[in-house]
């Protein structure tokens, strides 16, 4: 008997991750609801594992088996259900073609007695959580291409769980995609060949395969392949509301263990006129439709119609028991030489002594680059707004935090003299932010201004490393201009940006997504889909203390905020569990 301990804690992927559609290794398998009276969970997992074949010599390879369960409750924050449950693995169908042992870092207490495994839990989170991780190897004496599955079911009091089964298989093939030497320094409209290459080292054929290429907003690829499809309508801009365009191309043909194909003509990678930081991923997967359904993540494709995307074999080697899906994919950073001019818009108003006024202050990137820290996750910039004599802030956007006058955590948000406000972590060429303040009149100054600035989130090094004209950074809001003081001077992008209302408003805060951090000092960068729209406002909460890194090197090789993979099936968001109770 094989006893398996709880982890300390769920890994959690951030749900920035998810939204932006990244790639994966395989589908994700989920059984179809059943009919009941009370709550319905759905176990899940991968729909296929696959395992080296047991070695000659030494030990064999492991591969992992994430077990899930779905809560449908729609309050995420909530705990779901709680009670006893209880997980069973029914390991029959395995039986002389793989063995499960227990992950270092499991999840349940779980119990392994010959070909059954239970494991105990308390509760159900709302949402996507984790069951269980196990480790799957070859049993002795099993064949290459033997296969079973593994059955899974839970119970609970007053609650029905549709059962799972995955496949388990002994062999298999292992596409690994080819590293490619691309020069990463470039300038606007350089283009680079891309001879996508990879090799099948598994132990069987693959029966086609399906490319996936992903490219941030400032690459694109020129070629329109009949047998690929796209983001986006037909005629629309791919990258409308997102930081990634997708190319799927499926190739059909038997791709055989030990050999290497390459495209028969090489498709070509150009750096546009928008480019900065920017990465191109590139896999190499089997074909289906299920493969397919995963990479599209909802979105909508259409197909091309260029000519036919083809792959020659190139050469045959020794074949190789490397089952490994995270070889599956290739990634390549560019670094473009070029700038974006961020320009702060402030405005005029007025009022009389008591009345509110809503304004409309922030930003917008005149281009020509998009900035996007992809890699780091951490903001591109901050909106750092000073509130003008004589007025208080009574209501602001959700992503801004009220600090003290030179910066500093302060607990009450609400009438605080000073303002920051954290971007997204891509920042869209032509994107045009608002943030609208509500401001409550004590006093009737003339010519009371403010400076809006958009500013690195460093206050040691203010100035935005990729702006051209850092003179345009600031503006000014204005309260009461009677035009015989500075109020009469330029607002930095609109001529009255807010209006007298009489009393607060209600509804929308600049578009803010992201909730605010609770620890003085701190910054949560935002997580998004991957891409700012100019309505999208800003989507991070910083507590104005220590301010968060615009990151420099943004493209950071150990980054991966955004570029992120999850073996053996589509990347998904888990719930972090609670521990069972004694």
């Amino acid at each position: 008997m094989t006893r398996l301990t709880p982890r300390t804690a769920l890994r959690r992927t951030a749900g920035g991750l998810a939204a932006a559609g990244l790639l994966a290794a395989g589908s994700l398998a989920v059984a179809a609801p059943a009919q009941a009276d009370g709550p319905v969970f759905t176990l899940g997992g991968p729909a296929e594992t696959a395992l080296h074949p047991y070695p000659e010599t030494g030990s064999p390879q492991k591969s992992s088996l994430g077990l899930t369960v779905h809560n449908p409750d729609p309050d995420e924050e909530s705990m779901g259900y709680e009670g006893e449950v209880t997980y069973t693995l029914d390991l029959t169908g395995i039986a002389g073609v793989a063995e499960l042992t227990p992950a270092e870092d499991t999840g349940s207490d779980c119990e392994i007695t010959g070909t059954t495994a239970v494991c105990h839990d308390w509760g159900v989170y709302a949402g996507l959580s984790s069951i269980a991780d196990f480790d799957l190897a070859a049993a002795k004496g099993s064949k290459d291409g033997a296969s079973g599955t593994i059955e899974v079911t839970g119970s609970a009091d007053g609650v029905t769980f549709t059962p799972f089964s995955t496949k388990v298989t002994v062999g298999g093939p292992d596409l690994v995609m080819k590293q490619l030497p691309f020069k990463q320094e470039l300038k606007p409209g350089d283009v680079q060949p891309a001879p996508i290459t990879f090799t099948n080292k598994g132990t069987t054929a693959a029966d086609g395969v399906l490319l996936t290429l992903r490219y941030s907003r400032g690459m694109e690829i020129p070629e329109r392949y009949s047998n690929c499809e796209y983001d986006g309508e037909a005629g629309e801009e791919p990258f409308e509301g997102f930081a990634w365009a997708t190319a799927l191309c499926s190739v059909p043909g038997s791709y055989e263990p030990g050999a290497t194909y390459t495209l028969a003509e090489p498709l070509s990678v150009k750096a546009t006129e928008r480019a900065f930081y920017d990465t191109l991923i590139y896999r190499i997967n089997e074909d289906s439709s299920a493969q397919r359904s995963a990479q599209r993540a909802g979105a909508a494709f259409t197909r091309g119609t260029g000519p036919e995307l083809t792959l020659k074999k190139v050469t045959s080697s020794a074949r190789g028991a490397d089952l490994n899906p995270w070889d599956n994919q290739q990634e390549t950073d560019f670094r473009t030489e070029n700038t974006a001019n961020f320009v702060a818009v402030g405005g005029k108003a007025d009022g009389a002594p008591g009345e509110t006024v809503t304004a409309d202050i922030g930003f917008r990137n005149d281009g020509p680059a998009w900035i996007g820290y992809i890699r780091s996750g951490e903001p591109v910039a901050a909106l750092d707004f000073t509130v003008p004599e004589g007025a208080e802030v009574t209501r602001k956007p959700e992503s801004c935090r009220g600090v003290t006058a030179d910066g500093k955590y302060r607990e009450d948000q609400n009438r605080a003299p000073r303002y920051v406000c954290n971007t997204l972590m891509t920042v869209r060429d032509g994107a045009d932010v608002s943030l609208p303040f509500d401001l409550k009149i004590t006093e009737v100054v003339p010519n009371a201004d403010g400076a809006v600035r958009i500013r690195n989130t460093w206050l040691s090094e203010p100035e935005l490393p990729f702006d051209p004209k850092p003179a345009d950074n600031t503006a000014r809001l204005v309260l009461n201009d009677d035009g015989s003081g500075s109020g009469s001077e330029d607002t930095g992008g609109t001529s009255d940006g807010a209006t007298g209302t009489g009393g607060a408003t209600e509804g929308s805060a600049g578009g803010d997504t992201a909730g605010q951090d609770p620890t003085p000092g701190t910054s949560s960068s935002a997580s998004g889909s991957g891409g700012s729209t100019g309505s999208s406002g800003t989507a991070s909460a910083n507590t104005g203390g220590g301010l968060a890194s615009t990151g420099s090197v943004a493209l950071m090789a150990s980054g991966g905020a955004v570029i992120a993979l999850a073996a053996g099936g589509v990347l998904y968001a888990t719930n972090r569990r609670r521990a069972r109770q004694a």
